[in-house]
């Protein structure tokens, strides 16, 4: 029955309901009035003539009375349907496009904390600036067709979302990085190791079109992958290091306390970036080395991922939903108006 009535649904166009809960209140609707119809008592008086017809064998079903009450139950049904908010679902196919493999490899170790960068003409973190670059690049890439994931890194390097072209799921892997969420060191040659697994999980060759943008602000102290063997696999596999030292070098930089550090509040340390092996990254790889202390250094960056070429991909479907109530209004109506056309014309009482 369930099957029948939504194929007849998908007949008059509409796919799925945004507030379905409505459809149980109206089919509670019915029932109640369903049953109280039931209940009721003829209002006219009976005619002799009727009561000698009765006893003389005459049918007690009222037809006519029967199917007037079922359209009108069937009508409050539809008129909760149509509360519940029908809408048609489009699906177009796949459009051919061209895009990129774009892997952002994030920085969180503790030194991330520092707070020598400006955001939005103030003071910020590191994280913070790492965040808001993380995020535009996000935005500009899975809009001109990318697909995207993020690499978190820290004692060790973990991937925080895979290659996607969900902005909205992006955003909320972004949104759970903190620094020291991986620990204080700089893993820096495991993060690039599993930059290249996550831009060649669809296929191990080498292939145009696989992007990463490495962000840092220290020096590789930990992992158990060394930076010259993360760079060579990078190069093998045909993935284009971008590297990016976000914050200053040669000085002590205020840092943010750690939240497990109780009555502390700013501290001063030094975390210097190792610039050479950044750019060495880059050089091997066919990437691009920047610098950047300020959301507007990065500019360059982008620029330097529009200039590549992109692959052949088709694009993600488009999914259009519309709203249908017309019609359920118009069945709503014509059952009205065929039980109107039972009480008025079939059944006419006498006063």
């Amino acid at each position: 029955m369930t099957e029948i009535a939504w194929a007849g649904l998908r007949a008059m166009g509409i796919e799925a309901f945004d507030r379905p809960s409505w459809i149980l209140a109206g089919l509670a609707a019915g029932l109640l009035c369903a049953v109280w119809s039931l209940r009721q008592r003829p209002s006219a008086l009976g005619l002799p003539s009727i009561a000698e017809a009765r006893r003389a064998g005459a049918r007690r079903f009222d037809f006519a009375s029967r199917c007037g009450l079922g359209l009108r139950v069937a009508a409050l049904v539809t008129l909760g349907a149509i509360l519940a908010s029908p809408v048609g679902v489009h699906t177009s196919p796949p459009e051919p496009g061209f895009g990129l493999d774009l892997v952002l490899v994030l920085d969180a170790s503790g030194s991330m904390r520092a707070l020598d960068t400006q955001v939005g003409g103030e003071s910020r973190s590191r994280l913070d600036l790492a965040r808001l670059v993380v995020s535009r690049f996000a935005e500009r890439r899975i809009h001109k067709g990318d697909r995207v994931a993020l690499v978190v890194f820290g004692n060790s390097a973990f991937t925080q979302c895979p290659l996607t072209s969900d902005g909205r799921l992006l955003a909320a892997a972004l949104s759970r990085v903190e620094a020291g969420i991986a620990g204080e060191a700089t893993a820096l040659g495991d993060a690039l190791a599993l930059a290249v697994k996550r831009a060649t999980a669809g296929g191990g060759q080498a292939a145009p079109g696989r992007v990463a943008v490495l962000l840092t602000d220290g020096r590789n102290n930990a992992g158990s992958v060394s930076v010259e063997v993360a760079i060579a696999l990078a190069a093998s596999a045909g993935l284009r290091v971008h590297t990016v030292a976000i914050g200053s070098a040669g000085e002590e930089v205020a840092m943010e306390s750690n939240g497990a550090v109780a009555g502390r509040g700013l501290r001063f340390e030094r975390h210097d970036v190792d610039t050479r092996t950044l750019e060495r990254i880059a050089l091997a790889t066919g990437g691009r080395f920047f610098e950047a202390r300020r959301a507007g250094d990065l500019e360059a960056v982008y620029h330097a991922i529009d200039a590549l070429e992109r692959i052949e991909r088709p694009m993600p479907s488009r999914t259009r939903r519309q709203d249908r109530p017309q019609p359920l209004l118009a069945l709503a109506g014509g059952l009205l108006l065929c039980e109107i056309g039972i009480a008025r014309v079939l059944r006419r009482r006498m006063p």
